[in-house]
């Protein structure tokens, strides 16, 4: 309740202010630019928008509602901190100016009749409340031709016509469609695309013209469809390959990743695939396609490539701390090479750790590290090259881990080895990993005997911290509208992960020898099985001078489900909540499941579940030098399924803070402070968490990151 009337009173603070206190005398501040069509039409307003010369800030609404333009407004020019800072936040009104309305209608006037619309009209008209201006552009659609009748003018070459011919029915002009500048010019990009692929190397958009009559036949529109006589097809010619003498590398890859080839027919499409495929091996620090046409028809290629830089370590970090003096430090070290059998194989190899501690009790700490390799061939192991002839080619993944973690519960080793293939599709926006043999083998030994006695109470929570196998299959299919490492544009993504894992091995149970519960046993240990998925979504608006200003949402749900040999998911599966990257008001593991307060069987809080609910919305803006500021808010929780029932959202916690950034370019380190607001684990009554409760025990947390959270 108490949270609730925060909120109103902040909101009335940004309301509050006139959203035209800073026009002087006689300006008004532009509200809207309308656009109303009189009569049907494909059109909308979308369409029309991009000609009006007086542009609306592509900023975030809010049902209309620009509430940045009220921050701009507490500014009083006085140049002091407070005020730049207002400013800079804030989105500054555009003031109206009525000479700019003329033009806009001779602008749209000239894009309808590019689209087909010929003879349209357009009045304004600009209507005032108060110091603000509304302005309606009302368009009469003029009359769209049909086109009646097409007559082609091509060359005399037969093999030309008929190559042509066989292309009509792909041809975006026809009898029935639109005559418009607009189409012209797509079927000309079209046609020429086309035919440069079928070995036109000098064909340009300039062959093509066309003439329309619509005299000859009143009401009625004859086109005619020309193209210039120019018809020699090339083919390639000599293909030469050129690198750095002092870059070791194998010829017969750099031939598996060329489709040019003397005496094929030329095509645009080989030129860029294999551009594109001998980039992706990421040795070369640039690749250059050179093409040299003669007068016999044939055109030579040759490919120039640069050396990059093979090898070097990477440096992650992450770190947090909260109220309560539970201190997590994770560091991440890796070595990388490019080229390690000089032929654009990549090798990784990892060291990680995860260290948490109580400074106010030395004794209560966890110590985690773990190494692992993963090793990258440019090709996918089992089938021939000459399946994959685009720009993109898969790769077979190794990888090997070994994890060891010490708890005051216990004591925890992780083996882990997979077999996969991964790549790109979509203009490398599209990532997918697949691993048809994934095998985590977990053995758990010093159990602290006052946690066995807890596990022995709890038969789910046993079966999570067993020893136990792990073999299936799993993967991540990723999309991202850009490939900016740092986006400075508005972009989306979707992510999903997926395992399935042990139904191969439960065919051969019966074979198997089994435990005391019926379950059955490999190596020494009852191998799981289970089905898991998480789904992530996410976007980022962006808006303000240079784009410094962005709105970035986030969405997460997963979930999994043990049966057959599993009664539980093994822990290493399930889900938590808190840290860097998730709730930030908690740290990793602190939150859930549910209800749940933390479990007193771990001295360092490790709360999961099965099922997992996020929403983050985070609002970043720009300060000074390299520094971005941000505002956040997070709420969500995790569940066992058996306690997920309709009163999950009274469950779900909530946090708001603050956060500051040192974007690098090539890096972004990220400092993150979360207050709850809504903490499910309290008594109830003391569930809601005001000001007063932010500072103080266990009310907030401090998390250092590497990269945005999402």
């Amino acid at each position: 309740m108490k949270a609730g009337v925060h909120f109103a009173a902040l909101l009335l603070l940004v309301t509050a202010c006139s959203t035209t206190k800073v026009l002087q005398e006689g300006e008004y501040r532009l509200v809207s630019n309308k656009v109303t069509f009189t009569s049907g039409t494909e059109l909308g307003t979308s369409d029309i928008s991009p000609y009006i010369k007086q542009q609306m800030p592509g900023t975030f609404y809010i049902f209309g509602w620009n509430p940045f333009i009220n921050v701009y407004n507490w500014s009083n020019g006085s140049g002091s901190l407070f005020d730049r800072m207002w400013r800079k936040i804030g989105q500054a009104p555009v003031v109206f100016n009525k000479s700019l309305v003329e033009p806009s209608c001779d602008n749209i006037i000239n894009h309808l009749d590019y689209l087909g619309y010929y003879g349209s009209e357009v009045e304004t008209q600009v209507s005032y409340k108060g110091r603000k201006a509304y302005v309606n552009y009302i368009i009469t659609p003029g009359k769209r031709r049909i086109i009646d009748e097409i007559t082609y003018e091509l060359p005399r070459s037969k093999t030309f016509q008929d190559e042509f011919r066989s292309d009509i029915p792909n041809s975006l002009v026809r009898r029935g469609s639109f005559l418009s500048e607009d189409i012209l010019e797509k079927e000309t990009s079209r046609g020429t695309n086309h035919f440069r692929e079928l070995g036109y190397y000098d064909f340009t958009a300039g062959k093509y013209s066309f003439r329309a009559d619509t005299i000859s036949v009143p009401g009625k529109t004859h086109l005619y469809y020309r193209l210039e006589a120019d018809t020699l097809k090339h083919h390639f010619g000599k293909v030469t390959i050129m690198r750095s003498e002092s870059l070791p590398f194998r010829d017969k890859v750099l031939t598996d990743m060329n489709v040019i080839h003397p005496g094929d027919c030329y095509s645009a499409s080989a030129v860029n695939k294999t551009y594109s495929r001998l980039s992706a091996l990421r040795v070369f620090n640039s690749v250059s396609i050179e093409l040299s046409p003669s007068d016999s028809g044939l055109v030579d290629c040759n490919i120039q490539l640069t050396q990059t830089k093979d090898k070097g370590f990477k440096v992650n970090l992450e770190a947090s701390s909260n109220s309560t003096g539970l201190v997590g430090f994770s560091p991440q070290l890796t070595f990388y090479h490019k080229n390690i059998f000089h032929g654009g194989e990549w090798l990784n190899l990892n060291f990680t750790g995860n260290f948490q501690s109580r400074l106010n009790d030395r004794s209560v700490h966890s110590n985690e590290a773990g190494i692992s390799m993963s090793l990258s061939f440019p090709k996918m192991f089992g089938f021939p090259m000459r399946l994959f002839n685009g720009p993109y080619v898969p790769r077979t993944e190794l990888n090997a881990a070994f994890n060891f973690q010490e708890r005051p519960e216990f004591t925890r080793y992780i083996g882990s080895f997979s077999v996969g293939y991964s790549g790109y599709l979509a203009d490398n926006r599209l990532i997918y990993r697949l691993f048809p043999l994934q095998i985590n083998y977990v053995d758990l030994t010093d159990i602290d005997p006052v946690f066995n006695q807890t596990l022995n109470r709890n038969p789910y929570m046993k079966y999570s911290y067993q020893d136990h196998l792990d073999a299936g299959v799993g993967g991540t299919i990723y999309y991202k509208s850009t490939t900016e490492l740092i986006p400075r544009i508005p972009y989306y993504f979707a992510m999903l992960n997926f395992d399935l894992s042990g139904n191969v091995l439960s065919a051969f149970k019966p074979l198997m020898a089994t435990d005391e519960n019926g379950n059955g046993m490999l190596l020494g240990a009852p191998f799981a099985q289970y089905v898991r998925g998480e789904l992530s979504l996410g976007k980022t608006f962006r808006w303000g001078r240079e784009n410094g200003q962005s709105l970035a949402l986030h969405a997460l749900a997963g979930a999994g489900y043990a049966y057959g040999n599993s009664s539980a998911l093994p822990f290493e599966k399930q889900f938590y909540c808190g840290g860097a990257s998730s709730l930030r008001g908690w740290q990793a593991r602190t939150i859930g499941p549910g209800f749940s307060k933390q479990d007193g069987s771990f001295s360092i809080p490790s709360q999961t579940g099965d099922i997992k609910f996020e929403l983050n919305a985070e609002y970043r803006f720009d300060l000074f030098w390299k520094l971005e500021g941000a505002l956040f808010a997070d709420a969500g929780n995790v569940w066992n399924s058996k306690d997920f029932d309709r009163d999950f959202l009274r469950s779900v916690a909530a946090d708001w803070g603050l956060g500051i950034r040192a974007n690098l370019d090539f890096i972004l380190l990220r400092l993150d402070g979360g207050f709850k607001v809504h903490d499910p684990s309290a008594d109830m009554g003391s569930r809601w968490i005001g000001p007063r409760g932010w500072f103080s025990s266990n009310g907030f947390a401090i998390h250092f990151g590497v990269g945005y959270p999402f």
